[in-house]
């Protein structure tokens, strides 16, 4: 059987829980916090963990909860309610720490507290026949989102450079989705593969589907691994800048 993702365990038990987690996934965004952080021109960094725990709460937890309810793409075995549990509490969990920023930071981090509470179930339960799940709002949502939210933690102010690093990542998200996406349909629709590539110097290569999902797959686990080093370098730059 064919694993719903090339990082998934065996389904079952407690292996079903980090699964849940699409942890290279779940890394790679919440490095774009960090970016957006780092690109900040002053650097505080109990706001910068606060907004982590606020994102590993809301994306890394409830919208994969969600979605694994709404979906089960990675088939695993958690009952659904626990799944919805699992999700509330977790989006409770970031809310809070956002509204906790409302009060300590400004009253501006309202519209992204409200913005941040709504996008987790609408694009993960599909809201809208599926309006909100589409690869644009996966950019914005969780590329350029958890970036502008990093800067703006940070600086209480937008300019230039929060709107160039949150359109980077919104990039980044971008190509990560013109790789996961065919990988995703290969691992989890497809039932067969066959045919062959002939090759000007007359050698023929078999297609399968390992031949298939190796170049995009590799291509994202090395960026699932470059972009938090390059996230975490810029960070600890500033700090020892």
């Amino acid at each position: 059987m064919t694993r719903p993702a090339f990082y998934a365990l065996r389904v079952g038990g407690w292996r079903d829980y980090v699964n849940l987690l699409h942890p290279p996934y779940t890394v790679w965004h919440l490095s774009y916090v960090i970016l957006g952080s780092a690109a900040a021109p002053v650097v505080h960094p109990d706001r910068v963990a606060g907004s982590l725990l606020a994102f590993f709460l809301a994306v890394g937890i409830a919208a994969h909860a969600l979605d694994e309810a709404h979906s089960r793409p990675l088939q695993t075995g958690i009952p659904k309610a626990t799944l919805l549990i699992v999700a509330g509490a977790a989006l409770v969990g970031a809310l809070g720490i956002g509204v906790t920023a409302v009060f300590t930071i400004s009253p501006w981090a309202l519209p992204l507290v409200l913005f941040g509470g709504l996008i987790v179930p609408a694009y993960n339960l599909e809201w809208g026949g599926g309006r909100f799940h589409s690869d644009t709002w996966f950019a914005l949502s969780w590329g350029a989102f958890p970036a502008f939210v990093g800067y703006w933690a940070n600086a209480e102010r937008l300019e230039v450079p929060a709107v160039v690093i949150a359109a980077a990542c919104l990039v980044l998200s971008a190509a990560q989705r013109v790789l996961s996406t065919p990988t995703r349909r290969l691992r989890r629709a497809a039932t067969a593969v066959s045919g062959s590539i002939a090759f000007k110097d007359e050698s023929v290569q078999l297609l399968s589907m390992p031949a298939l999902l190796e170049t995009p797959e590799r291509a994202l686990q090395l960026l699932s691994l470059g972009i938090p080093l390059l996230a975490v370098s810029w960070l600890l730059s500033r700090a020892y800048g």
